[in-house]
């Protein structure tokens, strides 16, 4: 299939555009991926879409829509930071209130170490130096228990600090602090703000943020599988959804997403002073060289999540008018998922490579903060 040409703008540089059903047929074809999914957009038109696989394991429950809802796992931490730095521009909070002065009981019980020292831009940047809740004691796939916030922070309490404040460590208790924050200073849920600020304004119909444990995603959608201690699959379609909230719990699709992304990146969101807090690296996190996939493309900024069953991307062109948004379901264990955030790495290349070479390559995904 020949490359139409796109133009994203009055003078912008011509974008190719390949053929999307192909590069997702090649991920399930890759092996351990039940089902991909992808579209392109270009100035919020959609230019290419693409399904291959199948709902569930081993071609069953047939093809899943393009348009299907999905995890977007750690993209939601966008959301979660917009939405405070929102309160940070009305002045309802400031970068540099300290945990304690916002969240007094994280101190007084002793819930985060240090809680004096930290602050919103720490937890933001994910340089706070918090350890991750996840641990054996928190049970994402099971979906009969009922998690509050302060018991994932507890959670996390028990665990070794991995670094010091200022410098980033990827850590899930960041975004769940900001969450309550959020709802401390709005009087109102982290679900709330996300729908009246985010998701309303920019006609995101399909999204939404689950909070009861056991919520299921709404309509067709591709299942996604881990394997047990003896090896057998599981669906783990249905996670714990009071595990992930603000640090990972949104549920999108490729066209809601992919709004939010280019109204991000084209700062109708935030002005640029607060939506750099987000974006510029901090110390110890790693950064993605310059360039784009291949001569004759832009870099693009990947945001991407997974979780156990899944992962998802969403990759940007630095003036915010292309995204290329992509979900798959997936049948293995969690060493293996970073090499399935590879493999849509190399998606983006056939789509927006297809007539000639990669000229060079970028950090993936899975690598990438938020992944």
């Amino acid at each position: 299939m020949s490359a139409p040409a796109i133009a994203t703008a009055d003078n912008a540089p011509v974008k190719k555009v390949g053929d999307v059903q192909e590069a997702m047929a090649a991920l399930v074809k890759a092996g351990h991926v039940v089902g991909a999914i992808g579209e392109v957009y270009v100035n919020g038109k959609r230019v290419g879409k693409g399904s291959a696989g199948s709902r569930l394991l081993d071609g069953r429950g047939g093809a899943v829509p393009s348009t299907a809802r999905y995890r977007i796992g750690s993209q939601t931490k966008n959301m979660t930071a917009t939405v405070a730095l929102q309160l940070v521009r009305s002045g309802k909070l400031k970068l540099d209130d300290t945990l304690s002065e916002v969240l007094p009981e994280m101190a007084e019980k002793d819930l985060v170490e240090r809680a004096g020292e930290i602050t919103v831009r720490n937890l933001i940047q994910l340089t706070s130096g918090i350890p991750d809740f996840l641990g054996p004691d928190i049970r994402p796939l099971d979906p009969t228990v009922t998690y509050r916030p302060v018991d994932l922070v507890a959670a996390s309490r028990k665990r070794e600090r991995p670094s010091q404040i200022g410098t980033f460590n990827y850590s899930n208790t960041n975004y769940i602090l900001l969450g309550m924050i959020i709802e401390k200073l709005t009087g109102r849920s982290l679900a709330t703000e996300l729908n009246r600020r985010i998701f309303t304004p920019l006609g995101m119909r399909d999204t939404y943020l689950p909070v009861k444990a056991a919520a299921e995603i709404k309509g067709p959608h591709g299942h996604g599988y881990m394997p047990d201690e003896t090896g057998k699959l599981l669906d783990v379609d249905m996670l714990n959804a009071t595990t992930l909230l603000g640090a990972g719990g949104v549920i999108s699709t490729a066209r809601d997403v992919s709004t939010f992304q280019r109204a991000f990146s084209q700062g109708k969101l935030l002005p640029d002073s607060l939506r750099d807090v987000i974006t510029d690296p901090v110390p110890g996190q790693q950064s993605p060289p310059p360039g784009g996939p291949c001569a004759g493309n832009p870099g693009f900024q990947p945001r991407g999540g997974s979780a156990p069953g899944f992962v998802a991307v969403t990759y940007t062109s630095p003036d915010g008018r292309l995204q290329f948004a992509v979900s798959v379901t997936v049948a293995m264990d969690d060493g293996e998922r970073a090499a399935a955030g590879k493999r849509i790495d190399q998606a983006l290349k056939s789509v927006f490579c297809p007539t000639s070479t990669p000229s060079g390559t970028h950090a993936s995904a899975s690598e990438q903060p938020g992944g």
